[in-house]
């Protein structure tokens, strides 16, 4: 079968986030799937199969990372509609069936593609103990993302100290479910962002994710009402680096980016 590297938001290779995907006829046993998703070793691989027409979705999706299954995977999605429309195996808006409900992948005439996901919920935390060491510098205020995500969303005082950030990423599993998206205001909105974000989650095998579209589902709604705006750019500071670009439409949000296909390949295992 036919596997995929895609590198996700982000118009270049060797940038943004990459993901694994496969097309298939329909999902093998699991744990088949969680091999896979090891042996390709990025932050996650997406499988999807075509479902009947009439229904409310177009194509069943899951998403694994190297040590196990996810809720919602931005990234991988959009790469996942990447591939389906460079083939032409899709036209058009794809709905995907999900965990996390039928999500809704549409490309636009620039050659960028709109995710249509729900919008995580914020609730005021307290920031955890132990969370300023395994970070090295403190958090102002902490958040709850709620179920989808089940992150814990830190600002910082100023983009610098996002981007000097060095984790412990041990000391950081105690630290939420999944993991820390530690965010900040962009030093210089001129550059073409609003805000930064980093975002580490090492209870999924992730120490630093490239480009994580579902934490733009928190971040977006938290620095709408910050800035005032809906529609803001994101960047995301890792090595790779990779631009999210969000519009907060109540209880839905919208993160458009652009994907390219690095490698394609064949499975023969």
């Amino acid at each position: 079968m036919r596997i995929r590297i895609v590198d996700a938001f982000t118009d270049r290779p060797f940038a943004g986030n990459p993901a694994g995907v496969l097309l298939l006829d329909a999902f093998p046993a699991d744990d088949w799937l969680r091999s896979v998703a090891m042996e390709v070793n990025h932050a996650e691989t997406a499988f999807a199969h075509r479902l009947p027409e009439g229904g409310e979705a177009d194509w069943a999706l899951r998403w694994f990372t190297p040590v196990t299954e996810v809720s919602m995977c931005g990234h991988a999605t959009l790469a996942t509609a990447q591939v389906l429309h460079s083939t032409g195996a899709h036209e058009g808006p794809v709905r995907f069936a999900t965990r996390s409900g039928v999500l809704v992948a549409t490309p636009r005439e620039d050659g960028s593609l709109t995710l249509d996901f729900p919008t995580a919920p914020l609730t005021p935390a307290e920031v955890p103990e132990g969370v300023t060491e395994a970070l090295g510098a403190e958090a102002r205020v902490a958040f709850d993302t709620g179920p989808n995500i089940n992150d814990l969303l830190l600002e910082f005082a100023d983009e610098k100290t996002v981007r000097a950030l060095a984790p412990d990423h041990k000391a950081l599993g105690a630290c939420s479910e999944r993991g820390i998206i530690a965010t900040a205001r962009a030093e210089d909105p001129t550059r073409g962002y609003d805000f930064v974000s980093r975002c580490f989650f090492p209870n999924v095998g992730i120490d630093e994710d490239p480009v994580t579209g579902s934490a733009h589902t928190a971040l977006a709604p938290y620095w709408s009402e910050l800035l005032g705006r809906a529609e803001l750019a994101g960047l995301q500071a890792s090595p790779r680096s990779g631009l999210v670009r969000t519009e907060l439409r109540g209880d839905r949000t919208l993160l458009s980016g652009r994907a390219v296909t690095v490698i394609d390949g064949e499975l023969i295992a």
